[in-house]
């Protein structure tokens, strides 16, 4: 999948690329019916939220189950990732954020490469983040914020916040988030299921908690230029991989042997 000379231009300006209808109905399902064995799963890359069973995030699912291995050599994901940072690449990290109905809690502000230098040691910001959408997403069930612009900023000061929920995240303080806004906007890409994001490692995001009825699940693979690959390991193998060989993608229709008997995924 190669993107047009316009959705470059558009990602280097904006720092994000939307694409609604990525992937078919078909091939969601097949993913989606992956979900809840993966969320069901008592181990340490599924994180649940404080003070319930919902999940928060599922990491590294692609190297325990087939569909979501598949998933992350996909062309539609990984292409445009090559395009993009002007080499090969390999995956940085991968996760399946849940924001059930009800219990979905908040993704602070915050910059994915400010954690990804600070406790990974990541050298350059040569990395972004594709994101498919497993369930519509609407102004309802906690949709991703996006500052435009953001990410031109480089990597802005930031607190690690240990406290305010499961997961530990360098965040930034309200002030920068109200000065980014007034330069760049906010904007919050919604749509079907099947959608892909695609946004730079530095553009600053979050997400508000979900308290409608609607749950709201994002697959995201953290794509890295293989020649830009971390240098301190200290967190979890699962959470900040080391297996730096560049991804070799799968053929485009590489879900549709997984597909249930008599319904193609494409």
């Amino acid at each position: 999948m190669n993107l047009t000379k316009k959705q470059v231009r558009d990602f280097e300006d904006e720092g994000y690329l939307f694409i609604p209808g990525a992937f078919t109905n078909e091939e969601v399902a097949v993913l989606n019916a992956e979900v809840p064995g993966i969320f069901a799963q008592e181990r340490p890359e599924v994180w649940r939220e404080k003070g319930t069973q919902s999940v928060r995030t599922a990491f590294a699912a692609h190297t325990y189950n087939e569909a979501f291995r598949l998933l992350a050599r996909h062309p539609r994901l990984i292409e445009p990732a090559m395009q993009l940072l002007g080499g090969p690449v390999y995956v940085h990290q991968f996760k399946i954020n849940g924001k059930a109905a009800f219990d979905g809690d908040v993704w602070q502000w915050h910059q994915d490469y400010g954690t990804w230098a600070r406790d990974d040691l990541m050298p350059e910001p040569r990395a972004m983040n594709v994101a498919l959408f497993l369930d519509d997403v609407t102004e309802f069930n906690g949709a991703l914020m996006l500052i435009p612009k953001s990410h031109r900023r480089g990597v802005l000061e930031a607190g690690h916040d240990l406290a305010t929920t499961s997961y530990p995240l360098w965040t930034l303080d309200t002030a920068e988030i109200a000065r980014l806004v007034d330069e760049g906007g906010l904007v919050a890409p919604k749509g079907a299921a099947g959608s892909m994001l695609i946004f730079h490692c530095n553009l600053v995001h979050a997400s508000p908690g979900n308290i409608s009825p609607f749950s709201r699940t994002i697959v995201y693979v953290s794509a890295c230029h293989v020649d830009n690959h971390i240098r301190r390991f200290e967190r979890d193998e699962w959470i900040a991989h080391r297996d730096f060989t560049p991804v070799e993608c799968l053929a485009d229709d590489c879900l549709a042997d997984l597909a249930p008997p008599g319904r193609p995924a494409a």
